[in-house]
């Protein structure tokens, strides 16, 4: 299925709204640095540098950047502040293309012989982890799949409870033992019961603590060679959730995540009511790992498969810089 085909004028039009703060910040900065001025000289780069860097989309990414610009600046010699809109545009999305996010697809999953795929959420407590859960648990149900939930972040009582909300409201079961239960335990159990039940997706939500690495990387790791007791591949993925209007705690969040245990793609939420969703590109670039979902707002639907064209499209949208 094309992309095209399932991203809506609905979902365009959600995804240009939850970046409005970013695109208002980011822009506004831009067109106040170069007024008055024609041509993209050592200034216009270097307030250029300090913007992308406050917009949060990390040093290491920004002086990629600022490099590409120079180099063609060097090669064309002579780049106006009008062309400089387009230049931008064109070297983050060369920067996206390059990074290792596959194409975006309509919530599908692939196929897995015995046994469902196997979700398992990480990330750390108050990044919207349990909302992302919910309202994948919904998308995958609208495509026609049966989905489990797993408790096993039961180091929080509230965790659980909140889960157990999310389970009545999309109407999928939900396995769950209580606060203070093995987690490692509840992922056993939960994949037992999905695969009784012919599940064709499980969601297993984790602990998010990151002050002892060490006790999450155990943690993390018992849970997986639980799971493979009962599905032998599982977890198929391994999701960090981090929250997007952290900005460069975002950033810190997934070195210290990807380090602790395999990641192999992730989530961003809350870029709707954040300035700080430049982060989307830094992450993208520094680790290489697959942004699946962005979150653009508080609804149900407003989890959305992100697509880096469209995401780039929405951040430039009607910005000038002349």
């Amino acid at each position: 299925m094309s992309w095209k085909s399932f991203f809506t004028r609905e979902k365009k039009e959600d995804l240009d709204q939850g970046l409005e703060k970013t695109k208002k910040n980011f822009f506004g900065k831009i067109a106040s640095s170069i007024a008055g001025k024609s041509k993209v000289d050592d200034e216009v780069l270097d307030d250029l540098e300090e913007i992308l860097v406050s917009s949060d989309v990390s040093v290491e990414t920004t002086l990629k950047i600022i490099d590409r610009i120079e180099e063609r600046v060097a090669r064309d010699k002579y780049v106006s502040t009008k062309e400089l809109n387009g230049i931008l545009k064109e070297e983050i999305t060369a920067l996206l293309e390059e990074s290792n996010n596959e194409d975006a697809v309509d919530f599908e999953i692939p196929k897995v012989e015995n046994g469902p795929f196997v979700l398992m959420v990480v990330g750390v407590n108050g990044v919207g982890k349990t909302t992302t859960i919910g309202k994948l648990a919904h998308q995958f149900k609208k495509k026609g799949l049966k989905v489990v939930l797993g408790a096993s972040d039961t180091f929080r009582a509230a965790a659980v409870d909140q889960l157990k909300i999310w389970a009545e409201r999309v109407d999928v079961p939900i396995v769950q033992q209580g606060m203070g239960a093995d987690p490692a335990s509840v992922a056993f159990d939960t994949l037992q019961s999905a695969k009784a039940q012919g599940a064709d997706v499980v969601i297993v939500d984790t602990a998010g603590r990151l002050h002892n690495k060490i006790n999450l990387m155990n943690e993390l790791t018992k849970i997986k060679n639980v799971m493979k007791k009962v599905v032998p591949d599982a977890p198929h993925d391994v999701m960090l959730v981090l929250d997007g209007s952290t900005g460069q705690n975002a950033i810190e969040q997934a070195k210290q995540f990807t380090k602790a245990t395999e990641v192999t793609s992730m989530a961003l939420t809350k870029l709707d009511g954040t300035a700080k969703g430049g982060v989307v590109i830094g992450i993208c670039d520094q680790f290489k790992i697959p942004v699946k979902y962005i979150g653009v707002g508080e609804g149900i639907e407003h989890l959305q498969v992100f697509n880096k064209t469209e995401f780039v499209d929405s951040l430039f949208k009607g910005s000038s810089l002349e």
